[in-house]
């Protein structure tokens, strides 16, 4: 039996799910990066890093070469980056949103 799409859709925003994977996505919106420019910059444990790295290669989100010991990552097509500026388009609306009420929170607290 096929799955849903909606059950695919909702597959590929659990793969998109983890923090350090976003920032990874991030990351390689402005090129391919070696695995060691990636752990620098992001900070966190390799093994943390490298299985990450594997959902996402798994996933064919990412697509990975080797140059001898270097592995360079990047985004497997655009539209990744498509849709994290699409995400972040989102969070600013909902953020200004949030940010209006907190404005209003605080000028209430004030005047009261």
């Amino acid at each position: 039996m096929p799955v849903p799409l909606y059950e695919a859709k909702a597959d590929f925003f659990r793969i998109l799910g983890h923090p350090v994977r976003i920032r990874v996505l991030e990351l390689l919106q402005d090129g391919p990066m070696p695995v060691r420019d990636l752990l620098a910059s992001i900070e966190v444990e390799p093994s943390s890093l490298s299985q990450q790295l594997a959902v996402l290669r798994r996933s064919g989100i990412v697509t990975a070469t080797r140059t001898g010991s270097t592995v360079v990552y990047e985004l497997a097509g655009g539209d990744v980056a498509d849709l994290l500026a699409a995400a972040r388009r989102i969070l600013s609306v909902l953020l200004a949103g949030r940010q209006d009420l907190l404005d209003e929170l605080r000028r209430t607290e004030a005047a009261g």
